[in-house]
């Protein structure tokens, strides 16, 4: 397996068939609807299609999923999504799920590593950002101590029933 891919703990892996199940369960959670743009369920026929398209190049469909193991039990326990992959600025949006069973367990700082290998030394890409809401202090809190600083805030970013709740824009430039 790729080094830029694993350590001790974990291991990022490309999605697979057998992921269908997990995936229904995490991208039909509704407390997670609001970071990201899902407004309804997505069914398991499109999740399916989903996983089939998840295999194009990232150059091609400018994102890329993986899946967070456990490396002893290969246990489905989280994803970390390259998104909105910008080759000709050289950048990237990150997002990281933990299935909460798994959270505060380091695994997001220890993905989150792994992932910024990948992208900064193997894609040789310059710049991360994540768009964080501002009520998510364990996100704020992961990506500043990797080394992400605060750049911006977009207010009033999403919707929650009849409120609305302002976004920290969080980039990491790659180090030379």
């Amino acid at each position: 397996m790729t080094e830029f891919l694993k350590n001790n703990t974990i291991h990022l892996r490309a999605l697979e068939p057998e992921d269908l199940e997990v995936l229904y369960k995490w991208e039909n959670d509704t407390d997670v609807w609001r970071y990201g743009s899902a407004m309804s369920p997505y069914s398991k026929y499109v999740l399916r299609q989903y996983i089939v398209d998840a295999q194009t190049d990232i150059f091609e469909s400018k994102q890329l999923r993986f899946m967070i193991s456990l490396n002893e039990e290969d246990s489905k326990i989280g994803t970390i999504d390259l998104y909105d992959f910008d080759p000709l600025n050289s950048r990237c949006g990150v997002g990281i799920y933990i299935d909460p069973e798994y959270r505060r367990e380091g695994i997001a700082r220890q993905a989150l590593t792994l992932l910024e290998n990948y992208v900064f030394d193997f894609l040789n890409i310059n710049q991360l950002y994540a768009f964080i809401p501002t009520s998510n202090k364990a996100s704020q809190k992961l990506f500043k101590n990797k080394g992400f600083s605060k750049s911006g805030i977009l207010q009033q970013w999403i919707a929650d029933e009849s409120n609305y709740e302002d976004v920290i824009i969080m980039q990491k430039l790659k180090t030379i």
